[in-house]
């Protein structure tokens, strides 16, 4: 018989280039082993038919266009079991193994409508050789994006799990805190009102505790909208930060009125995924949050950007600044200063996004100097779509 490369050579060209052709195509299994099959049965001079069934990453069943096939039952199963080709008992064909690096991946069985030529059995058994390496590289291919789906999937589960709990934290504090405030705030008032004239201390005492009682409610219901904004829900990311922006420059900060400003840049096919939103509106919180809390900044400029892949959100301030290595030093402390050294209030907010973008497959950075203000970029890749690197060019 001749040696299967001297066979394949022999039938010219034209078989190598359809071969190369259909190897260096972007098909993914199961396409790629129905084209590889075709590329058989149009190769072969008497052979009428051909299935490529490949063998699952498990290694318990082979795959196919038909219901899954145990390993080592039937003649495609021992095939596979056994990795030696295994002519069919009617003489029409063969079940013949493709071997990588002495494991059998798949199996290819062909038919003819007679006796099947011995040439074509040997074609079969070259091209088999020639398609392991394709078939490898599509079950790792296959594999790596099973694995990428469980990841995105986890990172859903864990926003979804995330914002239930927020959501939860939310309707207690409104039902619980809220009401017991609102309640504290109309005894107050009536105590005021039943407080004799002559107890100038008295009711100096009570006016103190419901201006208190009154900054409590309004920290209780900022809380509330911060555990879960509406405006997430029902008109997504943009308007949300748009109303982020709004309440962050009517509230007096600590150097006074801050002014916050929104771009929008880029547009998306279809909508963002509800926890890619979440995240990306919880990292411009957190960083609009401590603009506020320590930057002593007079502007904010929050740039939201639309790529194919991936989506930006960048929160730019005038503020103070700070030494990012100390704040981010290990453990939330000062690098400079020891094991003993306080953490700084910023410092498990800036771990926090980080940890919220990494969840997604995507990185925050921040930048910033003291005295030269801070910028914090979040880059979260959107699932499902063909991506290198995640940072934006």
């Amino acid at each position: 018989m001749t040696a299967p490369l001297e066979l394949l050579a022999g039938r010219g060209t034209d078989l190598l280039v359809r071969i190369v052709t259909v190897a260096c195509s972007d098909r993914e299994l199961p396409r790629m082993a129905e084209e590889l099959a075709g590329l058989v049965v149009r190769s072969a001079r008497a052979l009428t038919f051909c299935d490529v069934y490949v063998l699952a990453e498990d290694g318990r069943v082979l795959e196919w266009s038909g219901p899954p096939v145990p390993l080592g039952e039937g003649e495609v199963g021992r095939v596979a079991a056994h990795g030696r080709a295994r002519p069919h008992a009617d003489g029409r064909g063969a079940a013949i193994p493709v071997h990588s690096e002495g494991t059998v991946i798949a199996v290819m069985d062909v038919r003819s409508a007679g006796p099947a030529p011995p040439e074509d059995l040997a074609l079969v058994t070259a091209l088999a050789g020639l398609f392991a390496p394709v078939l490898c590289s599509c079950r790792r291919l296959r594999t790596a994006r099973e694995r990428e789906h469980a990841a995105e999937r986890f990172a859903e589960r864990a926003v979804q799990a995330q914002e239930a709990e927020r959501s939860r934290l939310s309707r207690e504090i409104h039902d619980g805190i809220a009401q017991r405030l609102a309640s504290l705030g109309f005894h107050l008032s009536a105590a005021e009102r039943a407080l004799p004239e002559h107890h100038p201390e008295g009711l100096a005492q009570i006016m103190m505790a419901r201006r208190l009682c009154e900054l409590a409610a309004a920290e209780t219901r900022a809380a509330i909208g911060g555990l879960r904004p509406p405006v997430l829900d029902d008109l997504g990311l943009s308007a949300a930060l748009a109303t982020l922006a709004r309440e962050a420059g009517d509230g007096p900060g600590p150097s006074g009125p801050l002014d916050v400003t929104v771009t929008v840049e880029g547009e998306l096919e279809d909508a963002l995924p509800d926890h890619v939103q979440t995240a990306l509106y919880r990292i411009a919180q957190e960083a609009v949050g401590n603009c506020l809390r320590h930057a002593s900044a007079s502007c904010v400029d929050l740039l939201l950007e639309h790529f194919h892949d991936r989506v930006r959100v960048k929160v730019t301030d005038d503020g103070t600044g700070f030494p990012v290595r100390d704040v981010l030093a290990r453990g939330g402390r000062f690098a400079q200063g020891g094991p003993g050294a306080p953490a700084r209030p910023d410092s498990y907010g800036l771990r926090g996004m980080r940890e919220r973008a990494e969840l997604l497959g995507g990185r925050v950075s921040v930048t910033s100097r003291p005295g030269a203000g801070t910028t914090v970029e979040a880059v979260i890749p959107i699932p499902g779509r063909h991506r290198g690197a995640v940072s934006p060019s």
